[in-house]
């Protein structure tokens, strides 16, 4: 049962990361209708995609990941681009993780201590390398306790703003059009577990055939806090919420319980950002048989070599990265997947995430 747990909590874990703090203020600048018909779509198109990357982890040997399986099932051409689309996914997905989550320790620790925000990111960065160097057995730890964790700061959050929740707030919109699209990309990486698949697998060792059923649960779960998450936050802060969503519950909460909350979120961000980190080095040391230090060394410092250049913008790189990066990666999966077992639900997911992709770049681009 213990593994069950765990296997279940490091998908659902990984999937509730950074892309949780920016559903509220995209919920304000759309509406809570648009931003639930996007979780409903794209749920179902991260539903089918992990369930199929889910059956292909069960009929194909251990110890590789999503380029490895594309190699596998579609030769060398699916190789190279499962390759380079995963290696720019995460790399992409660890330094939005390292940009809010260095935010968060700033928030926490910048008052008591000083220091401008990007010391307190470097202090992030090494904190989860040295947890990325030890591995999944004590990553999946990590995952469980932070995912119980960040729910009791739900039910804090909830308790210590009832007195300042207003049901009107949650349907506040500013009806901006600029930002009608954005939620696709970032909706879409907020569902993304799809390389923590192959661990959850091998993590349930005897027990691999229960992932069938762990994986819709482990969607469904994130898609229930991320709506409950959008609902408590706008009622509580309205039109002030900020991009964040945390850092604007102070003056509602009061400081202590608030920097509490922001300290779950740092907590959130950080496991994510582990657990994805520890499976890019996996990609390099598995799949191109890289020396593990030497793997270790390029997933960690690149997404902090491109938080030094200037990449902060979190959303924007969110977007990005699950409009186009991560749809690559589903399309693969989806043609994978044909190879073992023909549906037409391959072909509509595909068609789905091909219009997706274009209209996330036409979007980025304007």
């Amino acid at each position: 049962m213990i593994k069950v747990i765990f296997s279940l909590s490091i998908i659902s874990g990984t999937v509730i990361g950074a892309g949780f703090f920016a559903l509220p203020y995209l919920a304000l600048k759309t509406s809570l209708a648009v931003i639930v018909l996007y979780f409903f779509v794209l749920g179902l198109i991260a539903i089918l995609v992990h369930s199929f990357f889910g059956e292909l982890a069960l009929k194909t040997k251990d110890f590789i990941r999503l380029p490895g399986f594309a190699k596998h099932y579609l030769g060398s051409c699916g190789y190279k681009i499962a390759l380079t689309s995963g290696i720019i996914g995460m790399f992409g997905a660890c330094l939005v993780y390292l940009v809010i989550g260095g935010r968060f320790l700033a928030s926490i620790l910048g008052p008591f201590l000083g220091g401008g925000e990007d010391i307190y990111t470097l202090v992030y960065f090494l904190l989860g390398a040295v947890l990325i160097f030890f591995g999944i057995k004590a990553i999946g730890k990590v995952q469980f306790w932070g995912l119980i964790l960040f729910f009791v700061a739900l039910i804090v959050i909830f308790v210590k703003g009832w007195s300042s929740f207003d049901l009107s707030n949650v349907f506040l919109t500013e009806n901006n059009k600029d930002y009608l699209f954005m939620p696709y990309g970032v909706i879409l990486f907020s569902l993304w577990g799809l390389s923590l698949i192959p661990e959850a697998e091998e993590m349930l060792n005897e027990k691999k055939m229960l992932l069938r059923k762990i994986i819709p649960v482990a969607i469904i779960i994130p898609i229930i806090v991320y709506l409950s998450f959008i609902v408590l936050i706008l009622g509580i802060s309205g039109d002030q919420t900020t991009q964040s969503a945390l850092e604007g519950l102070e003056n509602y909460l009061g400081g202590g319980t608030a920097m509490i909350i922001v300290f779950f979120g740092f907590l959130t961000t950080f496991t994510s950002f582990v657990a994805l980190g520890l499976t890019l080095k996996k990609i390099f040391w598995y799949d191109l048989k890289i020396n593990e230090n030497v793997s270790w060394l390029v997933t960690c410092f690149v997404p902090l070599s491109l938080f030094v250049m200037g990449f902060k913008d979190f959303i924007g790189i969110m977007a990005l990265i699950g409009g186009v990066m991560l749809a690559i990666d589903g399309i693969l999966v989806s043609l994978m997947y044909r190879k073992i077992k023909s549906s037409s639900l391959v072909y509509l997911v595909i068609g789905a995430l091909i219009i997706g992709m274009f209209y996330e770049l036409i979007y980025f681009f304007k």
